[in-house]
């Protein structure tokens, strides 16, 4: 039997349609397996912190064990402070470790720099949390935040190195020939046109890096440590939003479980709005 009479048996064609209507049916439940899991944490947090949110959360301190009410000002003002340090040591590293391995990938430094950055992408943070907590808490004999941000860095370079690596590759070959054909050195060439053609996928790392970063709470135990009072000095224990969220669900105090979970809603809102972020930098890119 031809092919054309095959596809033309109306048994096959039924079968086909069968077969296709069916395969359609299992990824839209698929899809719809992947998406509950976040709709139902998503509104769940919302419907259980956002009753406890009021301008005293954002403004005021912890109270004391027994009393009621108290924010968590001093852990946001803390959480900004250790993404920015996690940022100024995670970011620049990826970001150089991601144009070395797409610009010079045919050395062998280039492929152990991927290498690495496979495997340090699978270190559990609490390893990565005892590591800095052995290099620099240990060195300066106290927690701090400079400890805090130098493990969130080592989580974001990952992140931050195989995105830069892609959008890199993406970048045509035809543009660098053009620069270099007009004499334009080679490390010119990179900054200014093959970074500067990759910036907004680039920024789609660093920001996808920094939502990673805010909600990491085991390597924080380790090396921020937390703080009950105002702290912006880097160079001592500071408070974040995690530590304050893992110290108040554990307490037995209910006031404190409210201002727990008012702490998860404030955390996952701000990750919602990096990502819109993203969605919105790489619009056009990827439109």
């Amino acid at each position: 039997m031809t092919a054309e009479k095959i596809f033309k048996n109306p048994k096959n064609l039924k079968r086909r349609k069968f077969i296709n209507s069916l395969m359609i049916f299992l990824c839209f439940v698929a899809a719809v397996l992947t998406i509950l899991p976040l709709l139902y944490i998503f509104i769940y947090t919302t419907q259980s912190g956002i009753s406890a949110l009021n301008i005293d959360f954002f403004t005021q301190l912890p109270k004391p064990v027994g009393e009621e009410g108290g924010g968590m000002a001093n852990a946001i003002v803390g959480s900004g402070i250790l993404i920015g340090l996690g940022g100024l040591i995670g970011i620049p590293i990826g970001i150089m470790s991601g144009i070395y391995i797409a610009e010079y990938s045919k050395s062998f430094l280039a492929g152990a720099i991927k290498f690495t950055t496979d495997v340090l992408s699978g270190v559990p943070s609490i390893v990565v949390g005892i590591f800095a907590y052995g290099v620099v808490v240990l060195a300066m004999q106290s927690f701090s935040a400079i400890a805090g941000g130098f493990a969130l860095g080592i989580l974001m370079i990952p992140t931050v190195t195989k995105i830069t690596e892609e959008m890199l590759r993406l970048v045509p070959h035809s543009l660098r020939e053009a620069s270099l054909a007009l004499g334009v050195s080679r490390w010119k060439t990179t900054v200014k046109v093959v970074l500067k053609t990759a910036s907004s996928g680039i920024i789609t790392g660093v920001l996808l890096a920094i939502a990673r970063a805010a909600g990491e709470t085991a390597p924080l135990l380790f090396t921020a440590f937390g703080n009950s009072f105002w702290q912006t000095s880097i160079d001592q224990p500071i408070a974040a939003l995690p530590l304050q969220i893992f110290v108040y669900a554990i307490s037995p105090y209910e006031d404190w479980h409210r201002q727990a979970w008012a702490g998860a809603f404030v955390l996952i809102f701000m990750v919602f709005i990096v990502n819109f972020l993203v969605r919105y930098v790489t619009r056009n890119k990827f439109g």
